[in-house]
């Protein structure tokens, strides 16, 4: 009885450490908790979504989920993920390029600025490093390649958008930080200053620079990064440059706030919008394909960028089938959709860019 006792408070020992680890974050405390708390987004303990937005649907059990996630086969491409490498530094200042690094992370010049999205360059979107790995190719941007930001955008908190080591790599190239309410909590625990954290609600605007504004506006989706979820608010935004309307659309389910958003600011020139790690059993979180064309059409969007693929296998389908379905539905659609391969230059204002379907060359 005694070894059996001592072995499950070393097991709970172990755990509590674990959990303290600076990568996990911080949830919101102080005034920060306040201003939360005192948000009309903010109930019963923890952010919600517009609608009721269910984690796992009606038919879902945990016991097919979790056999499904650790016994299908094929989830990973089997072999190397094909990418370019361009190189940031040298970029001239009149270009208006978008670089993607896999799954949601991407880079974009625009109008004179450098603004980096949900960057993620740690090699897995895990707590755990031996865990839910980045596929082989996928890697080939670190943060040394990243040059002085101006604009970073986190959408959320979860492992495969925001990361530990990236961040603190990252940090003494960061200008401005954009997030929902209360994320900021981790940021400033890793050792960002609190002058360069914007946290704000759902439809509020930033003025950032003169011609430059970025609106947060809603997602249906969840946070959290340790045993307490929903702490930070999960986020969209709408960036405004003086010349470009663009949409980082971060993860979340189809509803319709992708209307209303289209609505309220126009036509986009860009949608951003994830397309992967999907499965009907969590249908209310993450957008199947046909949701995404959908969701396009909502915003108004001249031109789809599906991301959220290509780098991790966070659901049961084969790692190339959101860029099969969604170029496969889309092909009776005059809707443009951009599908780069990882570091290929996406030149923003050439809406005749063509792109090859370079998951078909992986066999």
């Amino acid at each position: 009885m005694i070894p059996a006792i001592l072995i499950v408070f070393f097991i709970g020992f172990s755990i509590f450490v674990f959990l303290r680890h600076p990568k996990f974050g911080k949830t919101p405390r102080g005034t920060r908790l306040e201003k939360v708390k005192s948000s009309p987004n903010y109930k019963d303990g923890s952010f919600q979504n517009l609608t009721i937005t269910p984690q796992l649907a009606e038919e879902a059990t945990f016991s097919k989920m979790f056999h499904d996630f650790f016994f299908t086969k094929n989830k990973r491409p089997k072999g190397r993920i094909p990418s370019q490498k361009t190189n940031l530094f040298d970029l001239s200042p009149e270009e208006n390029v978008l670089i993607w690094f896999g799954h949601s992370s991407y880079f974009i010049q625009i109008d004179g600025k450098k603004i980096l999205v949900d960057p993620v360059f740690c090699g897995n979107a895990s707590p755990f490093s031996f865990m839910i790995k980045a596929f082989d190719g996928t890697d080939v941007y670190t943060t040394e390649d990243i040059p002085a930001i101006d604009y970073l955008f986190i959408t959320h908190d979860h492992w495969d958008h925001l990361d530990y080591k990236t961040m603190r790599d990252l940090k003494p190239k960061i200008c401005k930080v954009i997030t929902g309410l209360g994320a900021g909590e981790h940021l400033e625990y890793w050792g960002f200053e609190h002058e360069q954290i914007i946290e704000k609600e759902w439809y509020r605007l930033v003025e950032l620079d003169k011609g430059f504004t970025a609106a947060v506006t809603p997602a249906r989706h969840f946070s959290g990064r340790g045993l307490k979820s929903k702490q930070s608010l999960w986020a969209s935004f709408v960036l405004q440059t003086k010349t470009f309307r663009i949409f980082i659309g971060g993860d979340g389910g189809y509803d319709s706030h992708f209307k209303e958003i289209g609505q309220k600011f126009g036509r986009f020139d860009l949608a951003i919008l994830e397309n992967g790690q999907y499965n009907t059993s969590w249908k209310y979180i993450h957008m199947m394909p046909e949701q995404v064309l959908q969701a396009a059409r909502d915003l108004g969007a001249k031109r789809l960028f599906p991301v959220h693929n290509s780098k991790f296998a966070l659901a049961n389908h084969a790692w190339d089938e959101p860029l099969k379905k969604i170029t496969a539905l889309n092909s009776n659609s005059d809707q443009a959709i951009i599908t780069p391969m990882i570091g290929e230059k996406v030149f923003l204002k050439n809406e005749t860019q063509d792109f090859s379907k370079w998951w078909e060359t992986i066999v």
